[in-house]
């Protein structure tokens, strides 16, 4: 895939060489790097939110908290942007920004720098990716996100990230249950370790009717585990009695490549039979294959 397989832009590839990713650290690294007499001071009306910024909500009270800190100390760490067409966009420190408005300031200490559009939506996605509120759906779609905009791989987005392999796939795999599961699952009724059970599942009715009996009856994981599971064995002895000469050592195999691949696994008759739910699925597991290049 030509030069859209890059590890990262220039500008973030120079601050994380071959660090994990970590939005803190990349502020952290641009404001001690830069020389005091680089910090200028921007109007507040001059700035506006990062283009490519997901998240919306931000705590009132945690800001009112901020802007009392701001009226008695001001502002101690500047805040980081980009020069835009009209004024400036916010790289880092939008907190500080609602917080300075609100304590009735005019202007910020700021550092500015020149980033691209690509590397506007990476650290947005960054800074998304590492909220403490995020839910299941949010994080997973912007590891969808990241593989995307990056062109690199699970395994390279695992090492970036500083998370396992299995965590990356796991996520990405809920992606492929249905949206109102995934609904659910944004509104907290729902958690990720029954959306996990749930997506390794192939009947969406099954899925439906599951995600509302976890609401209803106020299921745990390990109950949702003990019914599908019990599904999977009722299956499984009447498929062992129709194909009598079935060996017993591939039910061993099967459970390793589901435990791998994340998905539905049959060996039969000299073949492997691999589900998957929509071509988002497909192309994840020949990832994990090492077939998707």
């Amino acid at each position: 895939m030509e030069t859209k397989r890059r590890a990262l832009g220039r500008g973030l590839e120079e601050l994380f060489n071959n660090e994990p990713l970590n939005y803190n650290k990349m502020e952290e690294k641009i404001i001690t790097s830069t020389p005091k007499e680089e910090i200028v001071k921007i109007k507040l009306d001059e700035l506006r939110s990062n283009p490519y910024q997901p998240r919306t909500n931000f705590d009132q009270t945690a800001l009112n908290e901020l802007a009392d800190s701001i009226k008695e100390h001001g502002v101690f760490q500047p805040i980081i942007v980009k020069k835009s067409i009209k004024g400036y966009e916010i790289i880092a420190g939008e907190r500080r920004v609602k917080a300075a408005t609100i304590a009735g300031l005019e202007e910020i200490p700021a550092i500015i720098r020149d980033f691209t559009d690509e590397e506007m939506m990476e650290i947005a996605l960054l800074e998304n990716l590492q909220r403490e509120d995020l839910n299941a759906v949010e994080e997973a779609r912007a590891y969808q996100k990241l593989l995307e905009s990056l062109g690199i791989t699970q395994e390279q987005l695992a090492q970036k990230l500083g998370k396992s392999r299995s965590h990356i796939t796991n996520m990405l795999g809920i992606l492929t249950l249905p949206e109102e599961v995934l609904n659910r699952i944004e509104a907290k009724e729902i958690s990720m370790g029954h959306a996990r059970v749930l997506s390794k599942l192939e009947d969406r009715e099954q899925i439906e009717e599951l995600a509302k009996r976890i609401v209803k009856e106020d299921l745990s994981v390990r109950q949702i585990e003990e019914i599908t599971s019990s599904d999977k064995v009722y299956e499984r002895k009447h498929k062992i009695n129709k194909n009598k000469e079935r060996d017993d050592e591939y039910q061993y195999v099967e459970e390793q490549l589901v435990e791998k691949l994340g998905t539905k696994v049959k060996i039969k008759k000299g073949r492997i039979e691999i589900s998957f739910a929509n071509n988002n699925d497909l192309n994840r597991i020949l990832e994990i294959m090492k077939l998707n290049n």
